[in-house]
């Protein structure tokens, strides 16, 4: 496995070449320079040489060589080339150990089918458990890649070549605002140079501002960061932009032989002078850091390839304890780290974004994604198609919104001063704001009419966590507008007065554009309950007869069943039950006929009910006898009539128009019932006392007709 830091750091550190003529050098004297330089690690020589070398002796052990010198600088298609001329042409599996490497560089080339051929060759033929078990993973990663689809609504711009230069630019950081973005590189589009071993050119920590037009000129800040003889790397700024946290680095070649996290605070006059952090730097390196929580407390992630870890590099975090000392380093534990590199952590409200090279990716490293429930992180999530590639994507970071961020890849479009895959560019992302909202109408679910005056309530259903709750009370209107979080499942609960409340439960999980949710709710009425005394006659607004008969019809049935429930209900009560009649037609005979009508409901209701004692239903018929005095509910039924009116002859003679007195006597001939013993008062549902049809008008009787 290639060292993470050398393939990301610099181009670099490549010495002149001999001062000798290549025409004059000897094989030997090719071969012994690339060893040289190979030892200290200046591989753009050492492959300089050993290409050379391989032009004059086509030996597989300089070609499988040249083809791992060509994976540490990243050239990953020369790299796939040079592998192939030697695994292909190995019968005997001499060569079994680099498949790999190879099955790796064709990943990373965006050629899956061939990359998982090879990985599959691979893992039958290696002892090795880790390697089997990095090999599977990037077998299931090509076999995700494949099926990937773009991530909607992604935008990854470069920032432009005022920042990002041929060499390779690392560990960009956005300041609170959004305004400054620092990042560490050598910021040269030269090769650095080493002399006697000195490197001529060290990484700093640079700031550029953004402005209308991109990302201005960098400035390296101070020497209380950048240190001299020191590289530079890091920049992850606190929330509230007062402290930076950063590595100091000396290199062996390309590869860091000591890297420890510094700080600075901030003040009126820049950034202060440069503190060690106490208990979390030690004999191994530390690099990467970045503040965040964690149980309750502030705490700093970093890597590090300290002992006891899982892999080559693994994600630890320290707590703060106050005054710049940490506490111990804790492993962030086997979910989180692999038999890989986990490296450049990155946390933003309970969410750890990191890059790894053990979980299943597209390519080489993959950004990935963990959320913290307050007990465990969950499985690591590839942050999908667009934030990776088939390359490498390795440093990762979000603004306080969410919606825009930063990157480091070597992605097609990367400047590069060697192949076009050996540098990082910084990458700026945005996401287009989604915006949720809810629209919701309120009406009554029998008349569909629109209800004012509801209360309309909606919380958030995060398990294990107190939701966010929202009240809205519309007196004038039925619509209430809201806005929506992203990723969240809702429950709504509308009220109103005089109704049984309703329920909705949804969630704007995996929306991936703009909506907004249109619902109409219709609640139910509660029922309403009347109280009627013994002195309160109760009109059955349904029972009707046909002209000049006493037989019950349908429409009369629901009103009888309902007084058979009172007689139920109150087994010690006695009714009178009554009809009456308009004044048409002569008196004697109205009170004959509605005397019938009173008898003709009660032998309803006994055969209704076998065992119903007589005894407590008094039929009477009253003729047009008692005329209706008009209450509160029947001046507001029948605007022409005011309450406390009698409806005697008199009276409706008097009324304006032939409707009105048709009106008022329909409202005289009536069929109603009393209490005249147990229960003084009782409750009935006013739903049960609403007309549901209309009543056949009585005429009035001839003289002949009476005769019948």
């Amino acid at each position: 496995m290639r060292n993470l830091l050398l393939v990301i750091c610099v181009l670099a550190f490549a010495t002149a070449l001999s001062a000798q003529p290549l025409r004059e050098s000897t094989y030997a004297t090719k071969i012994r320079n690339a060893e040289e330089s190979l030892e200290k690690m200046d591989y753009y020589n050492a492959l300089d040489y050993y290409e050379q070398s391989y032009d004059e002796r086509k030996d597989y052990d300089i070609a499988i060589t040249i083809a791992e010198l060509h994976y540490q600088l990243r050239d990953y298609k020369k790299a796939a080339s040079w592998y192939t001329r030697v695994l292909r042409r190995d019968k005997k599996d001499d060569y079994a150990a680099y498949r790999f490497a190879y099955a790796r560089s064709l990943k990373m080339n965006g050629e899956y089918d061939e990359a998982i051929a090879e990985f599959q060759k691979f893992i039958e033929s290696t002892t090795d458990e880790t390697l089997k078990e990095l090999a599977q993973n990037e077998v299931n990663g090509a076999e995700f890649a494949k099926v990937a689809q773009e991530v909607e609504g992604l935008t990854i711009t470069n920032v432009g070549t005022k920042v990002n230069t041929r060499s390779s630019e690392y560990s960009p950081f956005l300041d609170p605002d959004g305004s400054t973005m620092y990042y560490s590189g050598p910021n040269t589009d030269e090769l650095i140079v080493m002399d006697d071993g000195e490197t001529m050119s060290y990484i700093q920590v640079y700031a550029s501002t953004k402005s209308d037009n991109g990302w201005g000129e960098p400035s390296a800040l101070g020497q209380a960061i950048n240190r001299e003889g020191y590289h530079t790397t890091g920049g992850a700024v606190s929330k509230d932009g007062r402290r930076m946290y950063f590595t100091r680095n000396l290199l062996s070649g390309n590869v860091p032989s000591e890297s420890k996290i510094y700080y600075s605070e901030k003040g009126s006059s820049g950034w202060g002078p440069a503190t060690e952090l106490q208990g979390l730097n030690g004999d191994y390196l530390a690099m990467h850091p970045c503040p965040g929580e964690l149980f309750g407390n502030e705490v700093l992630y970093f890597t590090s390839d300290m002992e006891g870890g899982y892999g080559g590099k693994d994600i630890y975090y320290a707590t703060y304890k106050g005054a710049g000392v940490y506490g111990d380093p804790v492993n962030l534990g086997p979910k989180i780290n692999t038999a890989g590199d986990e490296v450049t952590p990155f946390y933003r409200d309970g969410t750890l974004y990191f890059s790894s090279t053990g979980h299943p990716g597209l390519g080489g490293q993959d950004i990935f994604s963990s959320v913290w429930d307050g007990a465990r992180w969950s499985e690591p999530a590839n942050m999908g198609k667009g934030y990776n590639t088939s390359l490498d994507e390795t440093y990762f970071m979000l603004d306080g919104e969410g919606y825009t961020g930063l990157l480091t890849s070597n992605r097609e479009g990367t400047r590069s001063l060697k192949s076009k895959t050996c540098c990082d560019d910084i990458y700026y992302v945005s996401l287009k704001v989604i915006e949720i909202d809810l629209l919701a109408k309120i009406y009554d679910s029998e008349t569909n009419e629109p209800l004012n005056g509801a209360t309309f309530q909606i919380m958030e259903m995060v398990e294990d966590k107190p939701g966010n709750l929202r009240n809205k009370t519309n007196v004038e209107g039925n619509d209430f507008a809201f806005p929506l979080e992203l990723d969240l499942p809702y429950k709504i609960i509308v009220s109103r007065e005089d109704y049984f409340p309703d329920t909705i439960v949804f969630n704007t999980v995996g929306i991936l554009d703009s909506k907004t949710f249109e619902t109409a709710i219709k609640l139910d009425p509660a029922p309403v309950y009347v109280t009627f005394t013994s002195e309160t006659p109760i009109v059955l607004q349904n029972i009707y007869y046909d002209f000049n008969d006493d037989k019950i019809l349908a429409e009369a049935e629901q009103d009888l069943q309902l007084v058979l429930e009172l007689l139920n209900e109150y087994p010690d009560m006695v009714i009178e039950l009554s009809s009456h009649t308009d004044f048409r037609g002569e008196e004697d005979y109205n009170r004959n006929l509605s005397q019938r009508r009173a008898e003709s409901a009660r032998r309803w209701l006994l055969a209704a009910q076998e065992g119903l004692p007589r005894r407590r239903i008094q039929a009477k018929g009253y003729g047009e006898s008692q005329p209706v005095t008009i209450t509160a509910k029947l001046a507001a039924e029948f605007p022409f009539l005011k309450e406390g009116d009698v409806l005697t002859e008199e009276f409706i003679n008097a009324l304006e128009t032939e409707e009105q007195k048709e009106a008022a006597h329909q409202v005289n001939r009536r069929t109603e019932f009393r209490i005249v013993a147990g229960p003084t008062s009782i409750k009935i549902e006013e739903t049960r006392l609403i007309r549901k049809g209309k009543t056949e008008l009585d005429q009035p009787v001839k003289e002949e007709e009476k005769k019948k």
